[in-house]
């Protein structure tokens, strides 16, 4: 599986397990929400000052979202 479809579905799967929907997360983390769709679907190519932004807003450290 690629590494970006991996990512995304970590990604949904902590965000999921939150409570959080795509848009509040958006909201959270200062990006738009179909930014966070394409990222969950494993269509971007996500920077790592994205995956920290999104992990601050889920609290939790961004290892955890590429284990």
């Amino acid at each position: 599986m690629d590494i970006r479809k991996k990512f995304g579905n970590k990604l949904k799967e902590v965000r999921l397990k939150k409570g959080i929907s795509q848009e509040k997360l958006a909201e959270l983390c200062d990006l738009h929400r179909t930014y966070i769709s394409a990222v969950e679907r494993g269509k971007r190519n996500i920077s790592i000052v994205n995956i920290e932004k999104i992990a601050k807003a889920l609290g939790i450290r961004p290892s955890q979202l590429v284990e």
